[in-house]
């Protein structure tokens, strides 16, 4: 396969001014890659390139390149940039830059940032003892060492700072390494330049330089805007550690030198412990000490307190100098001791209850170094943003509990194993979407009297408890039809009259009952039972090869392709399921030969989405399928649900299931 081709802008730009810093010109170069296995090399390909143009421009700050450099810029772009590719699956945006500081000591750094469009999915090494791994790794499985593993830990150990920005639709982690040998440039930049510079986007990445914090800002219209933005940073984030991580970011350092938030255990009763959920601090290297001395005790505060500030202590020792101060053999003071991090020294936090619907979520501690109390004015602004904290927390929970009951459904669905049909070779692939509720995507595969194997892949309207009661009574139906004796079309002419049946209404009763335990509501009136549905039966023959015998009700018709590569389809299309009350299906036979192949999906295959285009438009699916000529069952599958993912740049937002039988 050729490289991804690349198009690099690099321009010249002036930074900002940083508190007692005044900075160079600023040179950046950007590219986008596809979220695909070759990104990370086209990545690295583009950082030494990107590097050697600089050198060949006589940067100033390139005579400090070294080899050394380069190769750990070349590593750290690696592990961000596979990271997002397995975890985010979205398309990368990559920028290199240059920053150039003055000042008593002046310094010059490269900062990379990788930029992916799922912030939902966390960073992958992000919590304690975590790494990134390759798809399909299961929670707590070790992988290879030798290929995954090293992910935030490595960039950690290279780079002198990094850290995470979350912003809306995007997710940014990125990592500063300095340039060796460097000396500043003689002359600064006109002020004109920097007039026309753009700001960076570091509006929550913690960076080791900040200008320092001006409290007379939160006036009206600073106050609202930052609530404005967290409020909007917050909503729709269906993860509480995620949530929990970007009120960190939010709070510190704008409004705070540290914080920590405390997440009470769902339906864990008074007696337990809540879970220290995120700990951050302005500086990188103080928060594993603060978070080490948060552990030793939870904090709690008093049932009759609201949601309003609450004086606590420091949680370490108020004058931990003057503790350490040593004597000399002479019984002299000596001077004294280094704090012990950067935390050790006097200020003032405050306790918020986080709270949401009548119902304690947890607690968010802030603390300031050095003050004696926090302004009155900052400690309402944070009281404000613990209100929004509360009610994201108990959205991301809400959808916790509804995902939790549509796992449980939709394992109850589907068949814990499909049957192994003689002669033939089958692959599935079933990827609900990730919207938290059951899907209405279904797929078997059993043997009947009479040497016979059905199968089936059908797709209910809609998703929730409603599909889920469908889908519950159509699968045992099925194979209770199939199993009388019935031909294929007979089989979907009773299963129409079951859907139409009075019968359902009890259904209906039950899915109302599934809903109410979720939380969830269902719209008044009549339900619709529609359903489209591809069955078919195969039969084995004495020279190879099986006899398929199929029937299309309102569904994707299924696929013939030939081993010359030819692609027809195998069904007509007929009316949904659920529909027509007086109607008769048909069925469509055909020989499955040695090395023919059946494709049978569902519309999130054939529907799926980029901008105003679908997948299967021009026979989009017929074409990806010729492709596959001569290549076995578990192959095609995973070639079609590659091309249906790379096909837009958003994972999936409806159910994809996919079925291969492949003729031996």
């Amino acid at each position: 396969m050729a490289p991804i081709p690349l198009q690099r802008d690099t321009v010249q730009r002036p930074g900002t001014t940083r508190a007692g810093h005044a900075h160079g010109p600023r040179l950046a170069s950007r590219t986008s890659l596809p979220g695909i296995p070759l990104a990370p090399s086209a990545a690295r390909r583009f950082v030494r390139a990107a590097l050697a143009e600089w050198t060949g421009i006589g940067v100033p700050a390139a005579v400090g390149f070294s080899d050394r450099l380069a190769d750990d810029a070349v590593t750290v772009t690696n592990e961000l940039v596979t990271n997002a590719v397995v975890h985010a699956g979205t398309t990368v945006d990559l920028v290199l830059r240059l920053e150039e500081e003055g000042g008593e000591e002046p310094s010059a750094a490269l900062v990379l940032e990788v930029t992916d469009h799922h912030p939902a999915r966390p960073v992958s090494g992000d919590e304690p003892g975590a790494g990134p791994g390759p798809a399909g790794t299961r929670p707590g499985e070790l992988p290879d060492p030798a290929e995954y593993g090293r992910g935030l830990q490595l960039v950690a150990t290279l780079a002198d700072s990094w850290g995470i920005t979350y912003r809306t639709g995007l997710k940014t982690v990125w990592a500063r390494l300095p340039v060796d040998d460097w000396s500043a440039p003689t002359a600064p930049p006109d002020g004109e330049a920097l007039r026309r510079g753009l700001r960076a986007a570091e509006i929550l990445a913690p960076t080791a330089r900040r200008a320092e914090r001006d409290d007379a800002v939160w006036d009206s219209r600073a106050a609202p805007a930052f609530l404005a933005e967290a409020s909007d940073l917050l909503a729709g984030q269906l993860d509480e550690d995620l949530v929990a991580a970007i009120a960190g970011q939010l709070l510190v350092p704008r409004l705070a030198d540290w914080c920590a938030i405390w997440l009470e255990t769902e339906g864990g009763g008074p007696a337990a412990e809540p879970r220290l959920a995120r700990v951050w601090h302005s500086d990188e290297t103080g928060t594993e000490p603060l978070r080490a001395v948060l552990e030793r005790e939870p904090l709690r505060l008093p049932a009759g307190v609201g949601s309003g500030p609450v004086s606590v202590p420091v949680p370490w020792p108020a004058h931990p100098v003057e503790e350490n101060r040593k004597r000399d053999g002479e019984g002299r003071e000596a001077a004294p001791a280094p704090p012990p991090h950067p935390g050790g020294r006097d200020g003032a936090a405050l306790a918020f209850r986080i709270t949401a619907g009548g119902r304690a979520l947890g607690t968010v501690l802030v603390g300031r170094e050095g003050v004696a109390q926090v302004p009155e004015a900052v400690a309402s602004l944070i009281e404000d943003f613990v209100r929004r904290l509360g009610l994201a927390v108990g959205a991301a929970r809400a959808y916790t509990r509804q995902a939790t009951i549509s796992r449980i459904l939709q394992r109850g669905l589907l068949p814990s194993k499909v049957a192994e049909i003689p002669g033939v070779t089958s692959a599935l692939v079933y990827e609900p979407s990730d919207d938290g509720v059951v899907g209405g995507d279904f797929y078997d595969i059993f043997p009947c009297p009479g040497d016979r194997w059905c199968f089936v892949l059908g797709d209910v309207q809609g998703s929730g408890p409603e599909a889920a009661v469908v889908t519950g009574l159509a699968r045992p139906w099925l194979r209770l039809l199939s199993r009388e004796g019935f031909g294929v079309g007979e089989v979907l002419d009773r299963l129409n009259r079951l859907l139409l049946d009075d019968a359902m209404e009890a259904a209906e009763a039950a899915a109302l009952m599934v809903a109410a335990a979720g939380g969830q509501q269902l719209h008044d009136g009549t339900q619709s039972r529609f359903l489209s549905l591809l069955y078919g039966e195969v039969v084995p023959l004495p020279g190879g090869g099986v006899r398929c015998t199929v029937a299309s009700a309102g569904h994707p018709l299924p696929l013939l392709l030939r081993p010359d590569g030819s692609v027809r389809p195998a069904a007509e299309p007929q009316v949904l399921l659920g529909v027509v009350e007086d109607v008769a299906y048909e069925s469509q036979g055909f020989d499955l030969a040695p090395g023919d192949t059946l494709l049978c999906v569902t519309d999130g295959v054939t529907e799926r989405r980029s901008g105003p285009l679908m997948f299967d438009d021009g026979d989009g699916l017929a074409r990806v399928l010729a492709g596959c000529a001569g290549l076995p069952a578990e192959a095609t599958a995973e070639r079609i649900r590659r091309a249906v993912h790379e096909f837009a740049e958003q994972p999936p937002d409806d159910d994809v299931a996919l079925l291969v039988l492949h003729a031996d």
